[in-house]
């Protein structure tokens, strides 16, 4: 690795720890006065400045754009940008899928990703033009071409997100046309998988640029494309991600597209 990857695999490693450490007391925070949210809140803060720490070490005039932070400029045109704890109801739920997302990018370019999703401890790493890594062994994108073969991971809008109507549309079809449909609930787990060939590709419109960044540049690096789920050039604050072998990524577009035309002819009626 890199001395770039090398100081995005530390900062991985001492937010996981901290991570793992709140999660072998959740039994005791749930039941706080404070609540479970404050609890949350706190375990995000502590990775994520974990995180910032160590980059910046490392980086420090570049920019630093984190979930719980929000945007703080540096001098240079490189951002990091990071999501300290991807998956937030797994992770108080007990259940192992979350992570956290860490990228280095200029403007929509994702010069270097590291996922790591630690109640696996399974450590995703790419940087542009070297490859993408698990725990150290090389990794690429699934083979499979059509949908009908294929099992798609989606992410879902939950209550208080907008586009539902569209989902069920892209849903319906997708139902039809693929092998199957996951959703783990954590963007980390779905690219991580698409990058090692567990699921076939991935799709979601309402997407944060720290949910997406470290996970396109993996997804790159092992064979793979990324772009904006209508088919554009893909755009980190664009919202929209679809990332995957190619071929599957243009069946997922169409799909997509053919849905909202038959949404809209429905709402014309």
């Amino acid at each position: 690795m890199s001395a770039l990857t090398d100081a995005m695999v530390e900062a991985a490693h001492a937010a996981g720890r901290g991570l793992m450490e709140d999660r072998a007391r959740l039994d005791e925070l749930r039941i706080s006065d404070k609540g479970v949210g404050d609890f949350v809140s706190a375990a995000d803060l502590r990775a994520e400045e974990a995180i910032r720490s160590v980059l910046m070490r490392f980086g420090p005039s570049y920019g630093f754009l984190g979930e719980e932070g929000g945007h703080t400029g540096g001098a240079d045109e490189l951002t990091w940008i990071v999501d300290p704890l991807d998956g937030t109801t797994n992770f108080l739920w007990g259940t192992p899928l979350f992570g956290m997302n860490i990228a280095l990018a200029r403007g929509d370019d994702v010069l270097a990703g590291v996922i790591y999703l630690p109640a696996l401890d399974e450590l995703y790493v790419a940087e542009k033009g070297a490859g993408a890594f698990l725990n150290g062994k090389r990794i690429h994108v699934s083979k499979r071409t059509t949908l009908a073969e294929s099992v798609i991971a989606i992410g879902i809008p939950f209550a208080g997100k907008k586009g539902h109507p569209r989902f069920h549309a892209e849903l319906a079809r997708l139902t039809e046309h693929t092998m199957g449909i996951r959703r783990t609930g954590a963007g980390s787990v779905d690219m991580a998988f698409v990058a090692s060939g567990r699921f076939d590709a991935y799709f979601e419109r309402i997407v944060t640029p720290w949910d997406m960044a470290a996970g396109a540049a993996i997804i790159m690096e092992a064979g793979g494309i990324a772009k904006s789920a209508d088919g554009g050039a893909l755009a980190l604050h664009g919202n929209t991600v679809c990332a995957g072998p190619a071929a599957l990524v243009s069946a997922l577009i169409e799909e997509s597209r053919l849905a909202g035309e038959g949404l809209a002819k429905k709402d014309a009626r």
